[in-house]
């Protein structure tokens, strides 16, 4: 930066004296002169075409053509700085000695050339005040000097300047044109202030601040700055010190209102950010940047969507990518929207996710996993995620060359402690998966949160693993594996006695309090095959087996409740089958399992009057009366559909 800054002022400063000497000269003698002392000062050829004038009262001014200096002898040979015109005023006194007071500086349409090559060289390294071309001190010279520049400027105003960074190392190759600067710096000891206009990309962001003392900044020293960043998204401000090392330390605000709009401005990758995770950005941090590319955050104060978190945050920017250190604690984190939001800006929610629409197809964008690696510790009060919600967290988390890991250390829900693991990766694809646990949780409370069902009461432990691949919500449904198992203690299903339903047909009040209740399942290519479910109760049970396609979101179940054996009554099955999308499906009796599992015996010893007996057993043991001319699967079928209609399906309301 410094030999940048000198170069520069002695490319003004030559040009001034040039002039001066050669008052009488023609423009073209003038021009020729001093593209010859520029080069010999600078170690690069410097050309001026074009007509070159002179002004000397009130101020003492040249006009050139257009000025080229060359590139270093290792590029292709475009020029390093090309432009098409080059206005310089200086006051009189420079004629005759002292420092040289520029009052203004304009440029049209300059493009700097700046290259690094594979080896490290870089040619904006002037051979100036014994610096070789390389950027290095050659051999034999004297070490590179530092004197004073006797150089002030009023104001510098450049417009339609275009800037090309070229790394040969990388391949990589940057342009940003449209830039403007408007500079005034009038004491070389003192303040100058810069209000300047930037396009990485297709919207411009200003720059504007001020840098205190500048001749101490030049000369490497520390000096107070402000400088504020705004684009169409929001604007931010670094207030503090800092040097051309470069170092800085000072206080960081936000007033973001869009992080997604402020990052393209500033060229940075687009990625989705999750509603309650930073869509806008509002607060402010201690920061420092240090010579070997460390960032340190510390008192941080955000408020992302409205959440609030602090903490400290470092992160080392040297690497292939910036590696991230962080202890972050929140208070009562809001992420209902995650998942989008309704035409009213409130949650989409359980109610609202029709099971006709299916899943999500639009692809999952987790590019912004790659942009970083790290390990960040988070603890939070609570998590609201609309239908689901989350006491005390306790958290690492670890983000590696795009695979992020949740290891749950501590989390409290639904009077439960949950651990285990959750992972994203997109590596080679986008895969979900985890480990998870659960131990006493509440039924009632999680059940009416997850599924809306309010009438099952108790304590549980779960257990899930799952993994799921794809690049959307369809597609990992439809691949999801794993395996999983609830068990519950004693419990109580409240508004109906699954006794009393099936002893007498009474389907209405009640309360039906059972023993246990558990049951385990599998996963694989996105279905759930579950075959021991079990409910027990004291002269009751029910069992159930089937399929849940996760993908498509319908099932296939068959639920048996079972009254149990006593002095008077024989153990009877009554099956019955649900089938159909998880929104409106199926509840109807099973008659050729509720006859298999009934009468098996009877209809192989009596197969010619079987019959007759399965229909004195339904009038006996139902109490169902046959009409004539119907059926025993016909009058069987009538009944329970009338039972399961008034009983049954209040499990579920």
């Amino acid at each position: 930066m410094r030999w940048i800054v000198r170069a520069f002022g002695l490319l003004l400063l030559a040009v001034v004296l040039v002039a001066g000497v050669f008052l009488l000269l023609p423009g073209d003698k003038i021009a020729k002169v001093a593209a010859g002392q520029l080069s010999s000062w600078t170690g690069r050829e410097v050309t001026m075409s074009g007509d070159t004038t002179l002004s000397f009262y009130p101020i003492l001014g040249v006009s050139t053509g257009q000025v080229t200096v060359a590139n270093a002898d290792w590029t292709d040979g475009t020029p390093m700085f090309r432009a098409e015109s080059l206005k310089i005023g200086v006051e009189m006194q420079a004629l005759w000695g002292g420092d040289i007071r520029i009052t203004g500086l304009e440029a049209e349409g300059p493009v700097i050339n700046l290259e690094k090559a594979s080896d490290g060289r870089v040619n904006w390294e002037l051979g100036v005040e014994g610096v070789a071309p390389s950027g290095q001190a050659g051999e034999g010279t004297a070490p590179a000097r530092s004197d004073r520049l006797a150089l002030t400027l009023d104001r510098a105003l450049i417009e339609d300047a275009t800037l090309i960074y070229t790394d040969h190392g990388t391949g990589e190759r940057t342009e940003m044109a449209g830039m403007a600067f408007d500079l005034r710096w009038p004491e070389y000891e003192g303040r100058a202030t810069f209000d300047m206009t930037l396009r990485p990309a297709a919207e411009a962001v200003r720059i504007e601040g001020y840098l205190d003392r500048v001749g101490d900044f030049i000369d490497g020293a520390v000096s107070d700055v402000k400088a504020t960043v705004s684009t169409e998204g929001g604007e931010v401000t670094f207030l503090g010190r800092a040097s051309a090392a470069p170092e800085a330390q000072g206080r960081l605000t936000m007033a973001v209102a869009d992080t997604g709009a402020f990052m393209a401005a500033l060229g940075l990758p687009a990625a989705e950010i999750p509603a309650g995770l930073g869509r806008s950005v509002n607060g402010e941090t201690l920061v420092t940047y240090s010579a070997d590319q460390r960032l340190s955050l510390r008192e941080v104060a955000l408020q992302l969507d409205g959440n609030r978190i602090a903490g400290a945050v470092d992160v080392a920017l040297g690497g292939e990518r910036p590696d991230v250190s962080a202890q972050i604690n929140a208070g009562q984190l809001d992420l209902t929207r995650m998942g989008g939001e309704s035409g009213s800006g409130e949650s989409t929610g359980r109610a609202t996710v029709a099971a006709d629409q299916g899943w999500s197809t639009e692809p999952i964008d987790a590019s912004a996993l790659a942009l970083a690696n790290g390990e960040i510790a988070l603890t939070a009060e609570s998590v609201d995620l609309g239908d689901l919600k989350v006491g005390n967290v306790r958290s690492m988390i670890t983000l590696d060359r795009s695979r992020l890991v949740f290891d749950l250390r501590e989390v409290r829900a639904y009077k439960a402690l949950i651990t285990g693991n959750f992972v994203v990766n997109n590596r080679s694809g986008l895969s979900v998966g985890g480990d998870l646990k659960a131990a006493g949780i509440d039924m009632e409370s999680f059940l009416t949160d997850a599924a809306g069902i309010t009438r099952f009461s108790g304590e549980a432990d779960a257990s899930l693993s799952f993994l799921g691949v794809g690049a959307s919500q369809q597609a990992i449904m439809e691949s999801l594996s794993g395996k999983g198992a609830f068990q519950t203690g004693r419990g109580v299903i409240s508004g109906i006695d699954l006794d009393k339903l099936m002893r007498s047909g009474v389907a209405s009040g009640g309360t039906t309090i059972f023993d246990t209740m558990g049951a385990t399942f599998t996963m694989e290519n996105g279905f759930a095959r579950n075959d021991d479910l079990l409910l027990q109760l004291p002269l009751a049970k029910a069992e159930g087996e089937g399929v849940v396609s996760l993908g498509k979101r319908r099932i296939d179940y068959l639920f048996t409740p079972i009254l149990l054996e006593g002095e008077s009554t024989k153990g009877l099955a009554i099956p019955v089958r649900i089938r159909g999308a998880w929104s409106d499906p199926e509840i109807l009796p099973d008659m050729e399992a509720a006859i298999d599992r009934n009468f098996r015996d009877e209809k192989d010893e009596l197969e010619d009057k079987a019959e007759e007996e399965v229909r004195r057993a339904v009038e006996k043991e139902l109490g169902v009366e046959l009409e004539e001319n119907e059926s025993v699967e016909d009058a069987l079928k009538r009944k329970l559909e009338e039972e399961a209609t008034k009983g049954l399906l209040k499990l579920f309301e």
